[in-house]
């Protein structure tokens, strides 16, 4: 079985080299219950095309909402062609309310921090891609101001941080079992 975080930054490239806007979503910081860890990632294509998960499902059709139907229509009216957001990352946090929290299918009164990237370089997805299949464990770095990436190897996987300055996230080879023991359950 493939890793969901290479998958979803092989089609990130793949609709990057083919002209398309994109984005790349990471939970960042939760509160309460969540459905999916910090760290996980999507990535969303203008054309409303969508891989990895960040929640469940619900917040995913908000991004989609916001980021293709509600751009074309205010573009629309104005007679331009429709366009995701540029620039640096920006934070979305979900569920700060309870309606909100109901709405969007956070458990238990859960909130959540999106951290979005617009527009990821191809190359730079495509040295990171690299490095994965190599067995390369990378640790990715945002810088928050200019949405400049940057990639260093590691041997020591590290939980996902941000400060206000940059983010930083581990990508590699992950712990599939760990059996302990010489027993028969074992062999």
């Amino acid at each position: 079985m493939e890793n969901l975080d290479l998958m979803v930054l092989r089609r990130l490239k793949a609709w990057r080299e083919l002209g398309h806007r994109a984005l790349l979503a990471t939970v960042v910081r939760t509160w309460g219950s969540s459905p999916r860890p910090v760290g996980s990632i999507m990535a969303l294509c203008d054309s409303g095309a969508v891989v990895g998960s960040v929640s469940g499902g619900c917040i995913e059709d908000d991004l989609i909402y916001r980021y293709t139907q509600a751009y074309a229509q205010g573009a629309q009216a104005q007679g331009e062609p429709a366009e995701m957001p540029q620039g640096p990352p920006q934070r979305v946090k979900y569920g700060i309310t309870a309606d909100e929290a109901h709405r969007f299918g956070l458990p238990c009164g859960g909130t959540l921090e999106l951290l979005l990237e617009f527009d990821p370089d191809p190359k730079a997805l495509a040295e990171l891609i690299a490095h994965l299949e190599s067995g390369q464990l990378v640790h990715r770095r945002t810088h928050l101001a200019s949405g400049l990436v940057t990639l260093q190897t590691g041997t020591v996987p590290q939980a996902l941080s941000m400060n206000e300055h940059e983010l930083v996230n581990t990508f590699g080879p992950e712990y599939r079992m760990l059996l302990i023991g010489a027993g028969q359950l074992t062999r």
